[in-house]
């Protein structure tokens, strides 16, 4: 199971001004008086998610004072609502043109330009915009998670760390340093961090960490911990997709594939043209040597679309048959689209043993180091037949 099936979580829904924007004692009449309306209407209507609405009042501020930052502000969050990130730019830039330490502008052009990917874009305005605000919980998580898009470990746990120290176990904080972890390989850490977020909050806890939790103990192989986790998960949501992979997958690296198997149908009942399903469900009929299931299931992979597990599955059942020939021969034919995959010359250096044919195991596993390719399990075999 990859690491992109573990969901990222948007970790803090956008801002939007509303009832700060007119905290200064300064003296509201006439058109500045229809502004002030025009522009509390215009958040209500965002908040109540009537975009036309809104964008029809921050358009009419406008006409009565060219560039007013509350109207362009607005009209850049309405577009952004949309995810109309391109336009929204425009507006906020426009803003900022004229009103340079604008924080609502700062805040909403870095967010579009998170939304776009454009992380060192969004990371150069967050930190003008903590240059006004340096303790801003908000602001500096998002930094955070944008260091760590772009494989900053270094930064982006300075500032989840930072998080912490101005709020004692922030949700953001804390789930971001899982996912900051977990991306550079460290399951126990990220296990840790998680972990806090489910003791923290055990009666309330979003099913993404409960998921998230599974997947560490599934890399560190603690397959029996994953499974509680992963079952919890499934009280909450039965047909989740992450849970039951989780499931299926801690099951099968326990050897008990008769459970496996249970979740693994239970995914096909949702997705049954998934053809890594299909092939991980041939395995486990394969382990459980229920071959003609196997192949069955095999070949429902294979004609969805090319999948090299599947056709090594249906050569490691005819090895397992003994129909070494046949075997010898998917083998070879793999190891042709797919020459610097250590895995099939040790299965079809397996096979030449098997038919007792010492020679073409070593022929075989020296044409792999001809690579260039390291392989402890090639050099392990190798040196074991040459003795």
């Amino acid at each position: 199971m990859s690491d992109e099936l573990i969901p990222q979580p948007d970790f803090q829904e956008p801002i939007f001004p509303g009832e700060n924007l007119f905290n200064n004692s300064e003296e509201i009449s006439g058109v500045n008086e229809q502004i002030s309306s025009l522009s509390k209407k215009g958040y209500l209507f965002l908040k109540e998610n009537n975009i036309p609405a809104a964008i029809k009042s921050f358009s009419e501020i406008l006409t009565l004072e060219e560039n007013n930052n509350y109207a362009l502000v607005g009209l850049g969050d309405s577009e952004r609502k949309q995810n109309h990130f391109s336009e929204a730019i425009k507006y906020y830039t426009e803003c900022l043109t004229f009103h340079p330490a604008n924080s609502y502008a700062l805040f909403g052009l870095a967010d579009c330009y998170k939304s776009q990917n454009q992380y060192k874009k969004a990371i150069k305005i967050w930190e003008q915009y903590l240059s006004q605000d340096d303790k801003n919980i908000t602001v500096l998580t998002r930094i955070a998670d944008a260091y760590r898009k772009i494989h900053n470990f270094k930064k982006s746990k300075e500032l989840y760390i930072k998080v912490l120290e101005i709020e004692d176990n922030n949700p953001y904080a804390l789930i971001g340093l899982g996912h900051l972890h977990y991306d550079f390989k460290d399951y126990k850490t990220a296990l840790h961090y998680w972990t806090k977020m489910y003791e923290i909050n055990k009666e309330h806890i979003d099913i993404r960490i409960l998921t998230s939790i599974g997947n560490c103990h599934r890399k560190l192989k603690s397959f029996e911990k994953g499974i509680f986790y992963f079952n919890k998960a499934l009280e909450m949501e039965p047909e989740n997709f992450y849970a039951l992979f989780g499931m299926a997958d801690c099951y099968r690296g326990l050897n008990q594939h008769g459970n496996s198997i249970e979740y693994w149908n239970k995914i096909l009942e949702i997705d049954p043209h998934n053809k890594v399903i299909l092939t991980r469900l041939g395995d486990a009929y394969r382990n459980l040597k229920n071959y003609d299931y196997a192949t069955e299931f095999y070949n429902k992979a294979l004609n969805i679309d090319f999948d090299i597990y599947a056709a090594l599955g249906l050569a490691l059942v005819c090895k397992s048959q003994e129909k070494y020939d046949e075997a010898c021969k998917r083998l070879e034919n793999l190891i042709k689209d797919d020459p610097k995959n250590y895995r099939l010359y040790v299965d079809l250096a397996d096979c030449y043993i098997k038919k007792n044919n010492k020679q073409a195991a070593i022929e075989t596993l020296e044409k792999f180091q001809t690579k260039g390719i390291k392989s402890t399990a090639v050099s392990e075999l190798l040196e074991a037949l040459k003795k």
